[in-house]
């Protein structure tokens, strides 16, 4: 049984420092209203898996404003290219801005607009090492199916928000968008195709390695 305490998540939240250039996109993406941000705590982690892997081909279905795209570029080899899919031009522009303050060349990322659903049964299967998804909750179920066949044996699966905002550890917690994220959780945990921890960091991330 864990003990950890409030104040012990919120120091470990906050462990390694924001940089500028993610605050920046951060603050951007809570201006446009449905671009919510990454937190800090899975920022970091991100990265660091991005960094573990050593991963140069990276999908991202969600791009927002550009932060968590922010967090795996740095995480990422210098030749390591971001494929990041959302359905919204303006959050893409946001997000190319914040890639351009950062310093990351143009080739570094390749920004596709539209519906992720259709996007993602056109790419291919096993060339990509990480694969995030935070998107719409809804299209959970889907965004994942595609994801793991995006997947290189040893590539990793990134989920945010699969405690949703406290609510999936509560059972009588029910609504539709709840009952998803943990009937998918559950799903995940026992595919043996994968390895899977539900990490309390944000609002959650679930992580998973692709046998």
């Amino acid at each position: 049984m864990s003990t950890l305490k409030p104040a012990s998540w919120t120091y470990a939240e906050e462990f390694v420092p924001e940089p500028e250039v993610v605050e920046a996109a951060r603050r951007r993406g809570l201006e446009l209203g449905d671009a919510t941000p990454v937190g800090t705590g899975a920022g970091a982690v991100l990265r660091f898996v991005a960094a573990a892997v050593q991963a140069r081909h990276v999908v991202e279905i969600g791009t927002g404003a550009g932060t968590s795209g922010l967090w795996l570029l740095a995480g990422m080899p210098d030749d390591g290219v971001l494929t990041t899919i959302d359905s919204s031009a303006e959050h893409q522009r946001a997000a190319r801005e914040a890639y351009s303050a950062a310093g990351y060349a143009h080739q570094r990322t390749r920004v596709i607009t539209g519906a992720a659903g259709d996007v993602l049964p056109r790419m291919a299967d096993g060339a990509y090492d990480l694969v995030l998804v935070d998107a719409d909750k809804t299209g959970y179920p889907t965004y994942v199916e595609h994801a793991v066949r995006l997947l290189r044996p040893g590539g990793v699966l990134v989920m945010d928000n699969m405690l949703w905002h406290d609510q999936v550890a509560d059972p009588a917690a029910r609504d539709a968008t709840t009952s998803t994220l943990r009937d998918l959780g559950k799903t995940l945990r026992d595919d043996e195709s994968l390895l899977t921890a539900l990490l309390p960091v944000s609002d959650g991330l679930l992580v998973a390695v692709r046998r």
